[in-house]
Order: structure tokens, then C-alpha cells, then sequence
């Protein structure tokens, strides 16, 4: 089993996986004031509660798009675990080609997603990443990474929201039901849960017929669960994608772990 790690503006995914399964998938908040102690003892404490000793950790592996916590985390795992993770970035081995204006600036996370759908779905493929950011990535009929878009996520749009305007409050996710609102949460939870659901099925229109055919769909993401059910399209929902793709780049760049 190796220890498969990503991170992002908001949380940090934690997750043990290997060929058989993924063994757990939990999420501690990311926190520019924590020291890589704090970090470690929240690492151990999720192995300890899932029962899994340090002996099985054989490997470990770090997504991020926060550089200024990475050393944090690097040194949490090597304080646990004795060795330090492999941190995906320039010069690791991906088996995908990126064909982007400047391949280095593109995020991780969307790498890591891209490596793992395309392990999985027939190409092209469309992979939605829900969290701070909404990012919709393109792998293309060739398995190349083809660009896509970045969007403000839900959570992002609502702050935004109810942060400048007087008389809308601060509410959660949840579907109303009815797309017609009749009192002021319901509206507002109709807006962002149906016109996020709307913006996702437009946008995957229109990428379909840039790329002239008909594209599997996959969805991850803390969010994606709640909203991937209101979209049109057929929408696969897998919560660990990343942690997927995060073990075939380790296998890649570190040998067979397993």
C-alpha cells in the first residue's frame, strides 16, 4: 500500500491504495500555520484509525498546488514513515503528453486526474474537478492532455454571493427540489445547484463539438457528489480518481510498490 496525498487550496486528501483497493480517503483541512509535527500527527491519526500499522506504508506520493506547504508535508511523511514522498511536478514521468502553451504551468491535480481517467475511459475524455476551483480537463481522442477550463467552484460562487449583497445569507448545498424557488434560501440554493449542474452540461457540449465526437465524462471532488446528479450528461463519480492516478505515477517513476 503506499500513502497518496493531494493537495489542495482547501483540503488536503489523504489516501491509502494499492492494485486490490483504496483502503481509506479522508480530508484534513490545508492550513498555512501548521507545522509539519501538526500535519504528521493528523496523518497518523487517520492510520490509526483505520487500523494500518506503518509497516504497510511501502511508498508515498504528494499532488500539490499549494508549493508553499509542500516541505511541510514532505517532512510530515518522512517523520512517520521514514523516507520522503515523491512529489509530482517538472520531470516526473507521466505517460501523457500536454498540449498546452507552457505544459509546466498546468496544475498537478489536473495531471494526476488526466493520468488515472485515461487509464480508465475509453478517450476523449472529460474530467470535472470540483472543489475551491471547478477545472473541466480534456484528454483527447489520443490520450493527450488537451487543455480545458477553470471555473469558480460552487462554495466560491456562493461566498461570493451572500459576501456582497445585504439581504442573501450564508446557506448550505442542498437541492430544493424545484428549480422555482419560493423563498429566498430555496432560490438561492436552486441558483447554484441547478445553474452549476446548467453551466457543467453547457460546457461539456460545446467541448464536445470541439472535439467532434461524443466523450466519457468523469467527475471527482469534494463537491461533485451533490451536484453531478443534476447534470443531463451520463457522469461517472469517482471520490479516490486521484488517488488512482497518483498510484500509476508512482509505479511509473518508482517501480511496482505493491
Amino acid at each position: 500500500m503506499i500513502l497518496a496525498i493531494d493537495m489542495g487550496n482547501t483540503n488536503i486528501v489523504i489516501g491509502g491504495i494499492d492494485d486490490q483497493k483504496t483502503y481509506f480517503v479522508e480530508r484534513v483541512t490545508t492550513n498555512h500555520n501548521k507545522t509539519d509535527l501538526e500535519y504528521a500527527v493528523n496523518i497518523k491519526s487517520i492510520l490509526e484509525l483505520y487500523d494500518i500499522p506503518l509497516g504497510r506504508i511501502e511508498g508515498a506520493i504528494l499532488s500539490s498546488v499549494v508549493p508553499p506547504l509542500n516541505a511541510a508535508i514532505l517532512s510530515a511523511v518522512e517523520k512517520i514513515c521514514g523516507f520522503t514522498p515523491l512529489l509530482v511536478g517538472p520531470g516526473i514521468k507521466t505517460g501523457i503528453n500536454i498540449l498546452m502553451d507552457n505544459p509546466k504551468t498546468v496544475g498537478s491535480d489536473l495531471i494526476v486526474a488526466a493520468v488515472a481517467a485515461a487509464h480508465s475511459y475509453p478517450c476523449p475524455i472529460i474530467i470535472i474537478d470540483m472543489g475551491t476551483a471547478t477545472t473541466m480537463s480534456v484528454v483527447d481522442a489520443r490520450g493527450n492532455y488537451a487543455g480545458g477550463v477553470i471555473l469558480p467552484g460552487p462554495k466560491v460562487a456562493m461566498d461570493s454571493l451572500s459576501g456582497h449583497t445585504a439581504q442573501l445569507p450564508y446557506i448550505s448545498f442542498g437541492a430544493p427540489g424545484k428549480i422555482i424557488g419560493k423563498n429566498t434560501i430555496d432560490c438561492m440554493r436552486s441558483g447554484i445547484m441547478y445553474g452549476t449542474a446548467a453551466m457543467i452540461d453547457g460546457i461539456i457540449d460545446q467541448m464536445e463539438a470541439e472535439l467532434g465526437s461524443q466523450a466519457s465524462v468523469v467527475a471527482t471532488g469534494g463537491l461533485a457528489a451533490s451536484f453531478i446528479p443534476l447534470c443531463s450528461h451520463e457522469i461517472a463519480y469517482e471520490d479516490d480518481l486521484l488517488l488512482k492516478g497518483l498510484l500509476i505515477l508512482y509505479k511509473k517513476n518508482c517501480g511496482d510498490a505493491q
